[in-house]
């Protein structure tokens, strides 16, 4: 375990090490939750944005698996389309009554 000393600048921001950025992949705009340990001491845990997140599977996907924006947007709406007939459409119309 490192000590690193930092300051508290303008509006309460500080600014952490850059080895410590680029250890653990810290970039501008990401959102951390901080918890008051209620002894002067806090902790930060990283807030993954949930978009952000499925973004990086979806983007593995498409490389690991060769698939083009097209492809991908085709597929989207086969499922879209069985989803609707699986929870929506009923015998006739297509529509279910209310």
């Amino acid at each position: 375990m490192t000590t690193n000393i930092i300051q508290i600048r303008k509006k309460g921001a500080l600014t952490l090490p850059v080895d410590l950025r680029d250890k653990y992949g810290v970039g501008e705009g990401d959102v951390y939750t901080l918890i008051d340990l209620g002894d002067g001491s806090f902790f930060l845990t990283p807030r993954t944005s949930q978009v952000n997140r499925l973004g990086d599977r979806i983007a593995d996907k498409i490389s690991r698996y060769d698939v083009n924006m097209d492809e991908l947007l085709h597929a989207l709406d086969d499922e879209r389309e069985q989803y609707y007939r699986d929870h929506y459409e009923t015998g006739g119309s297509g529509h279910e009554q209310a």
